[in-house]
């Protein structure tokens, strides 16, 4: 669309921002309790991150194909687009920087953060190209109790399902039996295969928005914050009895995370697009590339960590060299050095943004 809205585009590129951040800290031994997931149910500002760049995929789809008329091209696109993704998570995850390159078979992880977004792409994209909002609302909402039923209820291997990180947890037991050794975790996987069902509903969400900021509605940012109030409520609420649970990508983990969404693109909205404040220009910049600035943080911080100076790795020895010091704690020398790779991204998406390079996936 000519007429871009603003603050959809700070909010994408301050949650690659913040992916970053959360993903490269000087070190996992010591990081301060908000830059941490939750250790099983509940959840931090970290678990909102991803959450927040579904929801966002979403909106972004209405901008791209609300007014497209859709043919065989617009599916090839669709689906090119989600090869790419797809591979590009399946790279990182089996990558060496030594020979023969590649991990062993059994040590390669299939699902991934990369991987997540290409198939919630797909699907998201797909159903709005041939549905309208009236039959998205209610294939988001048996997405979201058929999940919750389907994890409370279908019993595994004769044994009452559970929430908690079991071998008679429904998701886990299915990523275990499928993916096998290909998991994040030897138990489970945070992309795991059934919470990818609802994953997609996150993004279904952030088409809604999309569709609010696209139309003639007045006050669009009251509408929004009402929203995302009323989707907090519901969450919570379904919290007492389907806790929210990032690894689960719960229900009402859904529902809480796109809550928060619609708040903050609410009030990111009503400041750039209503009040037309400048501000958060360098997180348009790292927006514009989004999926670039992460898979480049993504592998070379890879390769950092692969590259051996001595006992340590390269990213080892630059922490302990240049961010740890005795005047300070670990746990800010770690943010330190979190805060000095979001730079190296910053400058980077700005100097891609300056030369009018945008690469597309």
């Amino acid at each position: 669309m000519k007429d871009r809205i603003l603050s959809v585009d700070i909010f994408r590129g301050a949650t690659i921002i913040l992916m970053v951040l959360v993903n490269t800290p000087g070190t996992w031994s010591n990081v301060y309790a908000p830059f941490l997931h939750a250790k099983w149910h509940g959840y931090t500002p970290t678990d909102l991150v991803f959450p927040f760049f579904l929801f966002i995929v979403g909106t972004s789809i209405v901008f791209s194909y609300k007014n497209k008329k859709i043919d065989a091209g617009v599916y090839k696109k669709i689906t090119i687009r989600t090869l790419k993704l797809i591979g590009l998570g399946l790279f990182l995850g089996a990558f060496l920087i030594s020979f023969p390159f590649v991990k062993d078979w059994a040590d390669i992880r299939f699902p991934g953060v990369l991987q997540r977004i290409g198939v919630v792409f797909f699907f998201a994209a797909i159903l709005f190209v041939n549905f309208n909002w009236k039959t998205l609302i209610g294939i988001t909402v048996a997405m979201l109790i058929g999940y919750w039923l389907l994890m409370t209820l279908v019993p595994v291997n004769g044994i009452a399902s559970t929430l908690d990180r079991a071998p008679n947890n429904l998701a886990n037991w299915l990523d275990v039996k499928v993916f096998g050794t290909h998991n994040y975790k030897a138990d489970y996987d945070p992309e795991g295969l059934l919470s990818t069902i609802p994953s997609i509903a996150s993004s279904l969400l952030g088409i809604f928005t999309g569709l609010i900021l696209t139309s003639k509605q007045e006050k669009k940012a009251t509408l929004l914050m009402g929203i995302g109030g009323s989707l907090l409520i519901i969450g919570h609420l379904w919290d007492i009895i389907f806790p929210i649970n990032k690894a689960l990508w719960t229900s009402s983990f859904v529902l809480v995370t796109a809550g928060w969404a619609n708040l903050v693109l609410a009030l990111i909205y009503y400041l750039t697009d209503v009040k037309k404040l400048k501000f958060g220009s360098i997180f348009r910049y790292a927006g514009a590339n989004a999926i670039v600035v992460y898979f480049l943080s993504s592998f070379i911080a890879k390769i950092m960590g692969q590259i051996r100076i001595g006992e340590t790795s390269l990213h080892g020895w630059l922490f302990q060299n240049i961010y740890v010091h005795d005047f300070m704690s670990m746990e800010l020398s770690s943010l330190l050095y979190g805060l000095s790779v979001v730079a190296f991204y910053c400058f980077l998406a700005y100097f891609l943004y300056q030369k009018k390079i945008f690469i597309k996936v």
